[in-house]
């Protein structure tokens, strides 16, 4: 099985680590990965006391808001959501062609 891997500008082999998880008991929905991703990947929810998800935000049970994965596909595999997260939620994997 191999791997999907591009190039940078400069031709150097480059294999991208494509989001596959956000640990939502370590996020405190800061959203700096949401400003820093430019695909449409992430969205901030919020969640109840008992850690569901509420869709209605003006709900007064709204206990805190947290990152998600919206959009994996449009995922291009840079990390710049890891890097810039403050608490180290994420999680990452390289793409194994059939």
């Amino acid at each position: 099985m191999a791997q999907l891997t591009g190039l940078t500008f400069g031709g150097k082999n480059w294999i991208p680590q494509f989001v596959q998880a956000i640990n939502q008991a370590k996020c405190i929905g800061c959203g700096r990965c949401f400003k820093v991703c430019g695909r449409n990947v992430l969205s901030l929810r919020a969640m109840n006391e008992e850690g569901e998800f509420v869709d209605n935000e003006e709900d007064d049970e709204i206990e805190r808001k947290v990152m998600t994965i919206a959009n994996q596909g449009n995922c291009v595999g840079c990390q710049a959501c890891a890097r810039i997260c403050p608490k180290n939620c994420y999680t990452h994997a390289a793409y194994a062609l059939a």
